[in-house]
């Protein structure tokens, strides 16, 4: 995927996730003194990859909800506090409702703290499939604080596919906003990082975030029927 706040190039949009979402460094290192391998030049180029891909990520994401909030919600919009990444494996992770976040997972802390997070290594790990997974992450969890800024009627029993849908809703909008471009490749990461995020894995509660199938549907839903189709 391709944004950016200064210069857009456009790119053909990828026709919509039907077809793709049914079907289917290496080196030696010595420690510094604060116990961290030295970064490799080609590790360091993709950390600045990476870094560049989520800011441009919550930039999408945030102007799709503040241009187009009125357009579905009452009240405001404000954006959540965006916390960043964290090291789940580590003792002093941040927490959320007291507890420290999670070892491999991205989240929504919902109010009073309300803000998003994700631990690095999951991040790292997605990006190696390509770019569109930290769009789908930023999106999910950008979808989980706008349902804790809507009345309680509209959400859904399953939160997680309602956050699918609306990631769908969200980045397909952001295109036709023309402040995010598909590029050759990036509906089949999408749907690889749905498979991935399904319940059958690692880093997910069973009946939590849905099946393969399940999260593909909410996703494609979002894609071809806007925000309103989260919500019917």
């Amino acid at each position: 995927m391709a944004a950016s706040r200064w210069r857009i190039t456009r790119l053909a949009l990828v026709p919509l996730l039907t077809g793709v979402l049914i079907a289917g460094l290496t080196g030696t290192a010595t420690a510094t003194a604060s116990g961290h391998a030295p970064l490799s030049a080609s590790t360091a180029r993709n950390l600045d990859d990476i870094n560049q891909d989520i800011r441009s990520a919550q930039y999408v994401v945030n102007r799709f909800w503040a241009t187009h909030w009125s357009e579905f919600f009452p009240g405001w919009y404000s954006p959540p506090r965006v916390l960043g990444g964290y090291d789940g494996a580590r003792s002093n992770v941040p927490r959320c409702q007291g507890s420290p976040l999670p070892d491999d997972n991205a989240l929504y802390c919902w109010p009073p703290y309300d803000f998003i997070a994700w631990d690095v290594d999951l991040m790292r790990m997605g990006y190696r499939q390509g770019d569109a997974w930290v769009y789908l992450i930023i999106a999910h969890e950008w979808g989980h604080a706008v349902q804790a800024r809507i009345p309680r009627k509209l959400l859904s029993r399953r939160l997680e596919l309602q956050a699918d849908c609306l990631a769908g809703a969200t980045l397909f909008g952001a295109a036709e906003d023309g402040i995010l471009f598909f590029e050759t490749g990036d509906t089949q990461e999408i749907a690889a990082a749905l498979r991935q995020h399904a319940d059958d894995t690692p880093w997910t509660d069973v009946s939590d975030h849905g099946s393969a199938s399940q999260r593909l549907s909410a996703f494609n839903r979002g894609a071809r029927q806007g925000v309103r189709g989260c919500f019917t």
